[in-house]
């Protein structure tokens, strides 16, 4: 589907609308803002690739929706997503909700399975679970989109903004991490530790 057709904004829109929905009651370090971030970042590290890599094809509309989805489906609030719409927390599939939604929408099998794919393994904690599947994804399963993706995420949760994100989640959900749940400062120190300063870039 060509990123700049008419017919690319209409879906673009819908699914900006069930994102919108769907991440109504999450806390800001996984909102809509973020989002909106992210697909920002994204569109800017696209327009530099294509200036790079000319020769490389980048499906832009297959960037565009997967980073405006890449959240949808985060098990950290399948609670929240079930609440916001009406559903069974027990009935919401992850893997596929993402590839439905488009589908429903109007794109094609085509469009609707590459984006999941990519959506289901664009965290940090996907990727450290087993690099090898996300290289594979990126240099020899054809999608490319990927890498875009996850940088734009990456860059979202580093600075000002990814400190700031990170102490919001911590608040909101960080005892749930924790047995008796209790929470001090040095927890938000290891989970810093964890998840930010062991990036390589």
């Amino acid at each position: 589907m060509d990123e700049n057709s008419p017919q690319f904004q209409t879906l673009y829109n819908s699914m900006l609308t069930f994102v919108n929905t769907c991440m109504a009651g999450h806390d800001p370090s996984h909102n809509p803002a973020h989002v909106h971030r992210v697909v920002a970042l994204a569109n800017t590290i696209l327009t530099a690739e294509r200036t790079l890599h000319p020769t490389t094809k980048y499906d832009g509309s297959v960037v565009k929706l997967a980073a405006l989805l890449h959240d949808i489906g985060d098990r950290k609030y399948l609670h929240n997503l079930a609440t916001e719409t009406d559903a069974d927390s027990s009935t919401i599939d992850p893997t596929t909700m993402v590839r439905h939604a488009l589908i429903k929408n109007g794109a094609s099998e085509d469009v609707a399975s590459k984006v999941q794919t990519i959506v289901s393994h664009v965290s940090y904690s996907t990727e450290i679970k087993d690099p090898a599947v996300i290289r594979r994804l990126i240099d020899q399963d054809g999608f490319i989109e990927l890498a875009i993706v996850q940088d734009a995420d990456r860059l979202d949760a580093i600075g000002a903004i990814g400190i700031g994100r990170t102490f919001t989640f911590l608040g909101a959900q960080g005892k749930k991490f924790l047995v008796n749940g209790q929470w001090d400062m040095n927890n938000s120190i290891e989970h810093f530790g964890i998840n930010l300063s062991s990036w390589k870039v």
